[in-house]
C-alpha cells in the first residue's frame, strides 16, 4: 500500500518553509523506525527552504501505514527561535501535512492521447543500473509540455502511477495558478496553515526537531 503526504509550508514566513525541510527528514527517519518506506518524490523550492514537498510511504500493512499517516495528516508545530530573523520574538512556526487524493486524470480533461511514455533504465549511485530492465519512465502531456520523470520503483508499473499522480498535481497546480492571477504554479495544493498551536497534531522543538508531542 502506497500513501502520498503533502507537506506545505503555507503563506507562512521563510521559517515555516525552513520547516518544511526538516520535516521531510523527521518523517523519513520516524517511518523508518516504524517499520515503514518513506521517499521525498517532489519538493517546491522556496527560499530558503521549501513551500511544499511530497512524500510517498509505502508498507505491507494497510491498516497500520493509514494509522501512521493519519497520526501526521494536520498542523504540526515547529518552536525554535528564528534562525532568520534572531531578534524576531516568535518562536513558533506552523507546517500543514495533507493526504494526497489525486482526481482521476480523466477529472482533469487528460486524455491518453495527450500522453508521450518513454522508458529507460534505473541507475543507481556510480552509473550502476539498480536493475536490468527499462523500469524508468518519462511522460510528457502534449497540450501543457509538462515532463515528468520517475525512477524512484522497482517496476515500470509503478513509476507509471507514480508519474500519472503527479502530472495530475501539476495540472491542477497549474489551473489553480492561473485562476488566482499568476499565483505561484505548483503551490496549489497549499492550504492556509492555522497560526495557532492548540490544533497541532505533532510538536517538535529546536534545530535538531526533538518531538516534544
Amino acid at each position: 500500500m502506497t500513501v502520498l503526504l503533502q507537506l506545505s509550508a503555507g503563506r507562512g514566513p521563510g521559517e515555516c518553509r525552513l520547516a518544511v525541510e526538516g520535516l521531510c527528514g523527521v518523517l523519513v527517519r520516524e517511518a523508518a523506525s516504524s517499520g515503514l518506506t518513506a521517499a521525498v518524490v517532489e519538493t517546491v523550492p522556496g527560499s530558503p527552504g521549501l513551500l511544499s514537498a511530497l512524500v510517498r510511504l509505502d508498507g505491507e500493512e494497510a491498516e497500520a501505514l493509514d494509522a501512521w499517516a493519519r497520526s501526521w495528516e494536520g498542523t504540526v508545530r515547529w518552536t525554535c527561535p528564528s534562525p532568520l530573523r534572531p531578534e524576531y520574538g516568535r518562536k513558533n512556526w506552523f507546517v500543514s501535512v495533507a493526504r494526497v487524493v489525486p482526481p482521476p486524470i480523466e477529472d482533469l480533461g487528460i486524455r491518453e492521447a495527450d500522453l508521450r511514455w518513454e522508458t529507460f533504465r534505473s541507475s543507481g549511485a556510480g552509473g550502476q543500473h539498480v536493475n536490468t530492465t527499462d523500469s524508468a519512465v518519462r511522460l510528457r502531456h502534449r497540450p501543457s509540455g509538462v515532463t515528468i520523470t520517475c525512477d524512484t520503483e522497482r517496476s515500470q508499473h509503478r513509476n507509471r502511477a507514480l508519474a500519472l499522480t503527479r502530472l495530475g498535481l501539476a495540472l491542477r497546480a497549474r489551473a489553480d495558478a492561473q485562476a488566482q492571477d499568476g499565483a505561484q504554479a505548483r503551490w496549489a495544493l497549499t492550504v492556509t496553515v492555522p497560526d495557532r498551536g492548540g490544533s497541532a497534531v505533532r510538536a517538535y522543538a529546536g534545530p535538531d526537531f526533538a518531538r516534544v508531542r
